[in-house]
């Protein structure tokens, strides 16, 4: 393994290690959203070299599934006269071959796209729950590494089943998108030099997702490389967003239908204003689609300060969703230039200063730390409400353990912000409603989170703290 080819997966390198080197046999699920860098992981962890790995396929049958498997078994030298009828059978002949391998060390099985196989009425969860249960979990030397992307089976059949798995499958690694400060540094593995406030914008299309780097040319600019791979007819990511959904929950309909309600709208849609807008029913399935949503990390469940968790909101925190539902869909004959031409566009602007929010809520240990209150216990919420003073609208709050709470206004722009006399007083009424409405006693300070940071002013003086774009690229603690 040549650790100088992981850049932001340090802790799962350790995780890995610890789970073969340990004294007992071990079942590690390594999941997360598609695209995110799971099967580079374990392949690369483990050099390719395995004592039995097979892949599932995606929408095929039983039977081909088996066969699959089967030839598998044979190319790692299982002594198999013919395609196993059932999965019991097959896993019956993996335990064969697993017992006649010696080595002195673990024994490696990796199983990728592990939800694929489990076709209808295949039963192939009763098998593989019977194999590790009955026969796996006994030994001393087998690591099962599990992979899939489609994190809502692997978190409703394995990771909170209540029968055979149920307390099995303890070794779990999450694999996250990159932070920008990763995302920095993979870039720069790759030849890419560019200025922060490009990455930060490259972010906000694609987010830290290694697979859509690593589309990116280093021989050409930012806004070049957004066109080649977005706009650019049968680019890269031309199709994407359509095989994404389908692979992660099938039957998408629905799941699309909660997603483009919540791109209308940059603060969220409550429970309620989700069947208002898409006139999904109220029952189980929309429960199931929300949450299969935010495991999968395409929204976010954010509370709003002063409520309790029945008025949650929902936001759409997924990037590359985002950026296609703004920018791309739709458009059959696109500009293959279009990122270039639409530079200083306002609707561009208006999805920056968006996006910039998303990006903020996802580095707020890094606002902390710029903020001097990294250790501190913080609740985290968006605000928006109203009182005799007004209406307000709050992008992120930071309520702390020190009887403060921080009020950040986040801002979007190409150079220093400039705070004038009607911003500040904005800024005066925003803070007054707050209070007013919350009827909070607690200490308000102004968090003013910039790309450049605010220019000195007569007016600057009402912000009591400031967030830069390089405060966000700060390392996070491993």
């Amino acid at each position: 393994m040549d650790k100088n080819l992981f850049i932001g997966r340090e802790y799962e390198i350790r995780q890995l290690e610890k789970y073969r080197d340990s004294k007992e046999s071990e079942f590690v699920i390594v999941y997360g959203r598609r695209r995110v860098g799971k099967t580079f992981l374990v392949k690369e962890f483990f050099d390719d070299t395995y004592d039995f790995k097979v892949t599932g396929l995606y929408k095929k049958p039983k039977k081909t599934q088996l066969k699959n498997f089967y030839l598998a078994l044979l190319e790692y030298g299982a002594d198999v006269k013919k395609v196993p009828t059932d999965w019991l059978e097959a896993f019956a002949e993996l335990k064969k071959l697993l017992k006649s391998i010696k080595v002195k060390r673990k024994k490696i099985v990796f199983i990728d796209e592990l939800p694929w196989l489990d076709t209808r009425q295949s039963d192939f969860l009763a098998a593989f729950e019977s194999f590790w249960n009955g026969w796996g979990a006994q030994q001393n030397d087998i690591m099962m590494v599990v992979c899939g992307s489609a994190t809502t089976w692997i978190t409703k059949k394995i990771l909170s089943d209540k029968g055979g798995l149920f307390n099995r499958a303890a070794r779990r690694i999450y694999l996250m998108p990159f932070t920008l400060q990763e995302t920095e540094r993979y870039l720069v593995s790759r030849g890419i030099h560019w200025s922060r406030y490009d990455i930060v914008e490259c972010y906000m299309t694609m987010g830290g997702i290694p697979y859509y780097l690593k589309l990116l040319d280093n021989g050409l600019s930012y806004l070049a490389n957004i066109d080649a791979v977005f706009f650019k007819r049968k680019g890269p990511l031309w199709d994407e967003f359509d095989h994404l959904y389908e692979t992660l929950f099938g039957t998408s309909k629905g799941y699309l239908k909660i997603i483009e309600a919540l791109a209308t709208k940059k603060s969220g849609l409550t429970r309620k204003e989700i069947i208002n807008v898409t006139q999904i029913e109220d029952n189980g399935l929309l429960t199931e689609m929300l949450k299969n949503l935010s495991d999968s990390q395409f929204i976010r469940a954010y509370n709003t300060f002063g409520y309790n968790e029945k008025n949650v909101a929902y936001q759409l925190a997924d990037y590359f969703t985002l950026f296609y539902l703004r920018f791309m869909k739709g458009k059959q004959n696109p500009d293959e230039h279009f990122w270039t031409h639409f530079l200083d566009n306002p609707a561009k602007r208006n999805w920056a200063g968006q996006t910039f929010e998303q990006v903020c809520k996802d580095h707020i240990s890094q606002i902390k730390r710029a903020i001097g209150i990294s250790a501190m216990l913080t609740d985290i919420s968006s605000w928006q409400g109203s009182s005799a003073s007004g209406k307000a609208q709050i992008d992120l709050v930071i309520d702390r353990r020190d009887r403060t709470t921080n009020i950040c206004e986040i801002k979007f722009s190409v150079s220093e912000f400039v705070i004038d006399k009607d911003y500040e007083e904005n800024l005066r009424k925003k803070m007054q409603v707050f209070r007013e409405a919350t009827h909070s006693r607690k200490a308000l300070q102004l968090v003013l989170i910039t790309t450049f940071g605010v220019r000195q002013s007569i007016h600057s003086g009402i912000v009591q703290s400031q967030v830069k774009m390089d405060d966000l690229f700060a390392n996070e603690a491993i």
